[in-house]
């Protein structure tokens, strides 16, 4: 149950209603990957290599195919976008959620937030990681090849 707080703030047990944004940085990040998404997804990927030195060697990192990934979510290839980097659509959607977030919060003047534990939050990421870095693992082979596009 939701008890306004003498800031004008109203609390319930996840989701916290604000009259103003604390987290104006989680705004500029996803505005600033949402842009970069945008020109990936009209102008392609870029052409530099840009994998670390472990990459040739068959080890990935939780976030090789990140940038194919959400160049195929973007176009609407799913599928492939989650084979290539499953954090590739969560990152989009996750993006498009803030910036949803911001836009009500400017019009409305009311900024909704989510309160999680730390603990919970920062045990979720370590697993999150751990398991996408066994995931593209797996997938070294997919990750190696050349981008066909």
């Amino acid at each position: 149950m939701a008890t306004p707080s003498a800031d004008g703030e109203s609390r319930s047990s996840i989701l916290l209603v604000r009259r103003r944004d604390t987290h104006p940085a989680w705004t500029r990040i996803a505005l600033a990957g949402m842009v970069i998404a945008a020109v990936l997804a009209v102008f392609g990927l870029p052409h530099a290599n840009l994998h670390g030195l472990l990459h040739y060697v068959g080890v990935m990192d939780p976030f090789c195919g990140g940038t194919r990934s959400v160049y195929l979510t973007l176009h609407g290839r799913l599928h492939e976008a989650i084979r290539y980097n499953p954090a590739g659509p969560l990152l989009v959607i996750a993006a498009s959620a803030v910036l949803i977030r911001a836009a009500i919060g400017r019009l409305s003047g009311y900024w909704v937030g989510v309160r999680m534990p730390r603990g919970l939050l920062i045990g979720v990421g370590i697993v999150a990681v751990i398991a996408l870095e066994v995931n593209q693992q797996l997938d070294v082979g997919l990750l190696t090849q050349p981008w066909a596009g």
